[in-house]
């Protein structure tokens, strides 16, 4: 039984950190009580824990234009951040975990508002019929945190141009995004904004739940262990690294001939590389196979590996990278 409730607020926009607090505090719940976070990411694509990185984002482009790739530790899709866009966590025992009385809590919000706000299966929340609220779920042990986002002002433009998928033919076992057509809640009031947003969520919270609502404060996580947690979540072995082990594919016609690369791909890493060409240079494919196997699957660490083949036609090849 719920008898405490208490909301953190974090106050930075580093994705990487912001999920860090969030698994802090889910270890830190205790018996009995709720804590509600609210966050926000600047310019950030978030995967779920089972996601193949290049299937759901345009990482390189995100990348090049300032933004970050984050993994979460909850399944479900890719979903884009800015600070159009207000994320809230649920963190509580699994004992007391109530997906209904949370959702709840965001539909109070929002209809307070006077937009109507309805459940849509599992994952999202609707207004009209059209979603302004993706949610996802994690376990661990005695605790579980039920997350999602709000949409109030997110540039839509940049959402669709990171998380359209890449041009280029790419396999994976990996979990797939399902697109939804979604909405800003300020399209269906312009009042509604982050801040007020924010405030909402706090009076819903504590209406939903009947108890006064208590405020912690940075002083109460354990900054070098949000630390420790942060580094791992900005590795790039948690973010590419996964062992999803995916096929990704290019073909292109050039001047000099076709070509198209086959690369087998497990943890991030090229395991096996097939280059198939009617180019005149016979040496071409099998050297380009040979530099490309052990190569980290991302722009610049094939980008150096296709310059230290020496094949001739580099420049070529690196314009066929930017699917990547």
């Amino acid at each position: 039984m719920i008898e405490k409730i208490a909301l953190y607020e974090s106050a930075g926009y580093d994705p990487y950190r912001n999920l860090a607090i969030e698994q802090h505090l889910l270890e830190q719940v205790k018996p009995g009580e709720c804590i509600l976070y609210l966050w926000q990411n600047q310019n950030t694509v978030v995967i779920g824990r089972n996601q193949n990185a290049w299937k759901e984002c345009r990482t390189s482009l995100l990348e090049e234009e300032g933004g970050h790739l984050a993994r979460r530790l909850s399944g479900g899709g890719a979903v884009f951040h800015d600070l159009g866009n207000l994320n809230f966590t649920f963190l509580v025992p699994q004992t007391d975990y109530d997906l209904d009385r949370q959702f709840s809590v965001i539909q109070e919000a929002v209809r307070s508002f006077d937009i109507p706000a309805e459940k849509s299966g599992r994952n999202d929340v609707l207004s009209a019929g059209r979603k302004f609220s993706g949610n996802a779920f994690y376990r661990n042990g005695t605790q579980a945190y039920h997350h999602g986002t709000l949409l109030v002002d997110v540039d839509m433009q940049k959402m669709g141009r990171y998380l359209n998928p890449s041009k280029a033919k790419l396999q994976s076992k990996g979990v797939d995004s399902v697109r939804s057509r979604v909405v800003n809640l300020r399209e269906l009031n312009p009042d509604v904004t982050i801040e007020s947003l924010k405030s909402a969520m706090a009076d819903a919270f504590s209406k939903v739940y009947g108890l006064p609502l208590e405020y912690l404060s940075e002083d109460a996580l354990d900054r070098d262990y949000v630390e420790s947690l942060y580094q791992q979540n900005s590795s790039w072995e948690w973010l590419y690294g996964q062992k999803i082990p995916f096929t990704f594919e290019w073909e292109e016609r050039f001047p000099w001939g076709g070509i198209q690369i086959a690369l087998q791909v497990e943890n991030g890493i090229v395991q096996q590389a097939k280059v198939y060409s009617d180019a005149m240079d016979w040496c071409l494919a099998p050297k380009l196979e040979t530099a490309l196997i052990g190569s980290r699957f991302s722009k610049e660490a094939l980008r150096e590996r296709i310059t230290s083949s020496e094949i001739g036609v580099e420049e070529d090849l690196y314009q066929m990278l930017e699917t990547v």
